[in-house]
């Protein structure tokens, strides 16, 4: 087996190494959300909840309360809307600005992620991080070898995370 150089170089490599295991679990969660035909990509359901959670908000706050960019909050939010699931109107008091709102369909998603599917998600990766101690680095290696032992899509079996 190759060396895991981005591993092995530890706090030079950090960013990479928070990277490597958000693609993992987002990958992952994709792979749920595929099982579960819902038609949306792991990262746009920061977007949904964010919207959820604050009310109809600007593209801007969307972008401030999901920590990516004002471009990347309008692209997020246009599939969202071309899907059916968002809906994006012009500010009353300044034409500038775009409100998103959820669609029917879209509250109807968030509603039944938040009752069935999110609570699953959250339980298996508390599991994958409940026992981490010691080192940051270590528990970063520890995290990386629980996903490939067992992916996040197959820790939630039958509606039921693993231990």
């Amino acid at each position: 087996m190759i060396e895991d150089v981005v591993r092995e170089l530890g706090f030079l490599c950090l960013g990479s190494r928070f990277k490597r295991i958000g693609e993992r679990l987002q990958s992952d969660v994709q792979r749920i959300l595929n099982e579960q035909q819902m038609p949306i990509q792991a990262s746009q359901f920061p977007a949904l909840a964010a919207v959820d959670r604050l009310g109809p908000i600007t593209i801007g706050d969307l972008a401030e309360a999901i920590g990516i960019t004002q471009p990347g909050a309008t692209r997020i939010a246009a599939q969202l809307a071309d899907a059916g699931l968002l809906q994006i109107q012009q500010a009353r008091d300044d034409q500038r600005r775009r409100l998103v709102s959820l669609t029917g369909d879209g509250q109807r998603l968030v509603d039944a992620s938040k009752r069935q599917l999110w609570p699953e998600i959250d339980k298996a990766v508390a599991a994958i991080c409940g026992h981490l101690t010691g080192p940051l680095l270590e528990q970063l290696a520890s995290i990386e070898r629980d996903l490939e032992a067992t992916p996040l899509n197959r820790r939630i079996a039958g509606g039921k995370a693993e231990k």
